[in-house]
């Protein structure tokens, strides 16, 4: 979770987190001031020893199969020094800053070695064995000179341990404040367009596999029994068999027609692309076991993939009331809020979904990431049971022209 400055160290530096002018008295700034900088030697040689010991090692044992994954533990590790540091810098400096964002090794979505790699190239972690190498001599001179000046040059240590702690300050945002998340969730988000083209393969497979067990067995028994049915005029056969051959073949090309369109509509269905969210989410919603509310509120239409995320999310949240929920009724509302759209189902039943409690959950969370939305689960046991999820609007519209081809 992202740490940010109490209010009322807010309040305390408005404008920005710089403390108020050094004096000769010694106020509470002055003495949190002088704690951070005796502070300053045991820290930097935690950190630099943890360091030296991480790298070292390391490095040895990279010959073998253990010295990568330690070194990405080695710099995980790191991480938790830089979060101490951060600490330590807010409270007693001022220093106003956000915690970067995590690494997301706990995501089913990375493999082992897509999971190493994003640790062992993790600038956070970079920069905080930074920060803790080069620190140790600055630790050792503002640790003796605070020291000393507090026997020797008393009246003189506020200025000097403003200014002293100006440096730290300077350190700390410089090398441990999250300044490149940008580059991070670049890579993030490289990472995720593997899981789309899995996502993708998986879906083509499934529609392989429906259309092979499904209407292609269908229409190949229709083939095999009209050759009969023609064999059997053509040997004079009674008129009742082959009307009866007929009738079933008539039966097997209805449920053929009736699996594509079920297919087809798995796929994209015809009443989204036509009609948009609202007469989708509806048509969805008649299907489900249990009365559903649908509210949409949207002045426009988002961008067909967007769209079509949304409709699947809600057909697949509502299948999962039908099947386990247990509930009476349930809800979907749909809106926009700024940039994003925000779809909310919920439902009266007996609650305790899960990510991980295998109804497909986790897959809709992980689709949703994929494209820089969030999905979040409220259900305790007992109920009730809401399911919020965000995603990205993009116009339609917009979208339609950057597609176009220019020239």
């Amino acid at each position: 979770m992202t740490e940010r400055l109490p209010s009322a160290r807010r309040d305390r530096y408005a404008d920005d987190d710089r403390p108020p002018p050094a004096r000769l008295a010694y106020d509470a700034h002055t003495w949190r001031e002088i704690a951070h900088l005796l502070a300053n030697f045991p820290m930097a040689l935690i950190g630099f020893v943890y360091t030296v010991t991480v790298l070292f090692t390391s490095a040895f044992l990279t010959m073998t199969v253990i010295g990568f994954p330690l070194l990405a533990a080695g710099l995980m590790g790191a991480r938790q020094l830089g979060k101490l540091e951060r600490a330590r810098a807010r409270a007693l400096l001022g220093v106003r800053m956000d915690e970067p964002s995590p690494l997301p090794l706990r995501s089913t979505r990375h493999g082992v070695f897509a999971q190493l790699w994003m640790a062992l190239k993790d600038p956070v972690g970079w920069r905080t064995v930074l920060y803790d190498f080069i620190r140790l001599p600055w630790g050792i001179l503002t640790f003796t000179l605070t020291l000393v000046s507090l026997f020797v040059l008393w009246p003189v240590l506020p200025f000097l341990a403003r200014g002293l702690t100006n440096a730290d300050r300077a350190m700390v945002r410089g090398l441990l404040s999250p300044s490149d998340e940008l580059e991070r969730r670049i890579a993030e988000l490289e990472s995720d367009r593997g899981v789309v083209v899995d996502t993708a393969a998986a879906d083509l497979r499934r529609i392989e596999r429906d259309l092979h067990d499904g209407a292609q067995a269908r229409l190949v028994n229709l083939a095999m029994g009209l050759g009969l049915a023609k064999e059997k005029l053509l040997d004079g056969q009674a008129d009742d068999q082959v009307a009866a051959m007929v009738e079933e073949a008539h039966g097997e090309v209805k449920l053929a027609l009736q699996e594509l369109r079920d297919l087809a509509r798995g796929i994209h269905p015809a009443v989204l692309t036509d009609r948009g969210l609202d007469a989708a989410l509806s048509s969805v919603a008649s299907r489900c076991t249990v009365p559903v509310k649908v509210t949409v509120d949207l002045e426009s239409r988002p961008a067909e993939a967007i769209e079509g995320i949304a409709y699947f999310t809600v057909s697949e949240l509502l299948q999962n009331v039908s099947k386990h929920s247990g509930a009476r009724s349930a809800s979907v509302e749909v809106w926009r809020t700024d940039d994003r759209l925000l779809i909310q189902v919920g439902d009266d039943g007996r609650g305790g979904a899960r990510l991980d409690g295998g109804t497909g959950m986790r897959g809709l969370a992980e689709r949703l990431d994929a494209v820089d939305g969030l999905f979040v689960v409220d259900s305790p046991e007992g109920g009730p049971t809401t399911v919020t999820a965000e995603l990205p609007w993009r116009d339609r519209d917009r979208d339609r022209d950057r597609q176009r081809p220019t020239g």
